[in-house]
């Protein structure tokens, strides 16, 4: 028989589903999959709940209902200074994810170069080489996770079609600074090339630092596709509603790309984000507030059991180096070893990267109520003997 596609079938069940599964087969705390374990604000469920009974319930506009795209427009103006056309420029996706595959379809012609940063959220890699082009990767470096200017100059060339910039970033929790992004901008007008900027968490920012869209500095307003999530912002990731703000010149292909794969996505759902993006400042302030404290929590539980936790400013997520351990393995044999015998799933950081990898990181997700994450502690400070 015929062979399915080469690019595709070369990669391997994700890692996040994987260690889900062992977590659910060993009974174990799971903090590896990046999900909240409550339920959403509830004034926001039930705006879908009363647009779901009042109808209607058949397809609405595939870019988005009307008043979900003025929304995001909305949301633009006030926390960022964008002034957006919410008909021109404004595209509601099938999650976040749904939303890269969009732009990567619709920007990437065969043989254009991207430029990625590892570690890398999973789903880049396959995405951009099944849109045929050639990634380039830049390595970031625990523990502080700088850019590495040199070295990203270098993965730039005449054949560089775009660069994905994810801040904050998953899973180093490293939120990129103006200087860095403004290094990144001038890299992207010296080789005429766009971004496509995953700023899921951007409500997520921790230690009063800000969240900075790329798209904000000089000449990155043409240049950039946004990305936002509101199943990072209301903590329903199950209904997966993204959202990609872009030029008209690159919001024309990402739309066709859309509507081409998904065509449009649930319209109950898409009036509640709609409502949710309006709430007030507390609501927005509180999200970081409250995910800052549980990963003090998290850290804190993690260095009580012995590991070296290093630096995360955003995000669900905080990574520890278990290179002091002694452990006789990798990070994965480590990770399969902690789900069975200290029943505690995590992520090993291995997976997100690619040739010679760091094989000493593991990622916690700290998204969790606070019993969940104390139990987790309690569990892994028993395992290592730190109890």
């Amino acid at each position: 028989m015929k062979p399915a596609n080469s690019v595709l079938s070369a990669y391997e069940t994700s890692v996040f589903e994987v260690m889900s599964r062992l977590a659910r087969e060993n009974d174990a705390v799971n903090l590896g999959q990046g999900f909240p374990d409550t339920n959403g604000p509830d004034d926001v469920r039930r705006v879908a709940v009363e647009a779901t009974e009042k109808g209607p319930n058949q397809y609405p506009p595939s870019p988005g209902l009307p008043e979900l795209r003025q929304a995001v427009a909305a949301h633009g103006k006030r926390f960022y200074g964008l002034d957006l056309d919410w008909q021109k420029e404004v595209v509601v996706t099938s999650g976040a994810t749904h939303a890269l595959a969009s732009c990567f379809l619709g920007l990437i012609e065969p043989g254009d170069e991207v430029v990625l940063f590892e570690p890398t959220f999973d789903t880049y890699l396959p995405m951009v080489r099944r849109a045929g082009a050639i990634p380039k990767l830049v390595r970031l470096q625990p523990p502080d996770w700088k850019l590495p200017r040199e070295e990203l100059r270098r993965a730039f060339s005449p054949k560089t079609k775009l660069i994905v910039v994810n801040s904050p970033m998953n899973p180093t929790g490293k939120v990129f600074s103006r200087d860095e992004l403004q290094y990144i901008a001038d890299l992207m007008l010296e080789f005429d090339a766009y971004a496509v900027c995953d700023e899921v968490y951007e409500h997520l920012v921790f230690d009063g630092l800000k969240h900075i869209p790329l798209m904000t500095l000089p000449g990155m307003r043409e240049r950039c596709a946004r990305i936002g999530s509101a199943g990072k912002t209301f903590s329903l990731t199950g209904w997966k509603i993204g959202y990609v703000t872009a030029p008209p010149n690159l919001w024309q292909p990402i739309f066709r790309a859309h509507q081409a794969v998904i065509f449009s996505v649930a319209p109950a759902t898409q009036k509640a984000v709609a409502y949710g993006l309006g709430k007030d400042d507390a609501y927005f302030a509180s999200l970081a507030a409250e995910l800052q404290g549980k990963r003090d929590r998290m850290a804190a539980g993690l260095a009580r059991a012995g590991l070296d936790v290093l630096p995360c400013h955003g995000t669900y997520f905080i990574t520890v180096d278990i290179k002091k351990l002694g452990f006789n393995g990798d990070d994965v044999e480590f990770s399969k070893r902690l789900v069975a015998d200290a029943r505690v799933a995590t992520i090993p950081l291995s997976v997100l990267y690619e040739g010679e990898v760091p094989r000493t990181l593991i990622r916690f997700a700290f998204c969790k109520q606070d019993a969940v994450l104390d139990e987790a502690s309690r569990r892994l400070a028993k395992h290592f003997g730190a109890a």
